[in-house]
């Protein structure tokens, strides 16, 4: 997990967010525990009880399960969760803005696929259709 806060959220959001995170990279799977709540605290440099908050957030979303005198695990099934709500939400959230701004720009598919790479669509499709074209007339 990254050390450093930003204030545009609680800390106690961020270490939740942190946490799903790490369940959606596959970091921890389900039945995993979870770092202690002091551990996290001391490592963090966080008070407990933010810890502990953070937690408490990930269990009422049903990520995550409290075994008394044992810690918290993920849940089975909490990863599948967690894309469905995650793929919904930048569906809804995320995804209309970013098409506008396809729209505006008046972006096609392939200058967005190569844009990846970050060169130009223009120059790069058409030099690589030139060039497995030209090998093959040559010969």
């Amino acid at each position: 997990m990254d050390r450093e806060w930003n204030d545009s959220q609680p800390i106690y959001r961020q270490l939740r967010d942190r946490v799903v995170a790490m369940i959606l990279d596959g970091v921890l799977k389900e039945g995993d525990p979870l770092p202690s709540v002091r551990n996290v605290a001391a490592e963090y440099r966080v008070n407990p009880l933010t810890v502990l908050k953070g937690y408490q957030q990930l269990v009422d979303e049903g990520l995550v399960e409290s075994r008394r005198g044992r810690g918290m695990f993920i849940n089975a099934g909490a990863r599948n969760l967690l894309l469905e709500g995650e793929r919904q939400k930048f569906l809804g959230e995320e995804w209309p803005r970013i098409r506008a701004t396809i729209e505006r720009l008046g972006l096609k598919a392939e200058e967005l696929l190569n844009g990846a790479s970050g060169r130009p669509s223009s120059d790069a499709a058409p030099a690589k259709t030139d060039e497995s074209n030209s090998p093959k007339k040559e010969r």
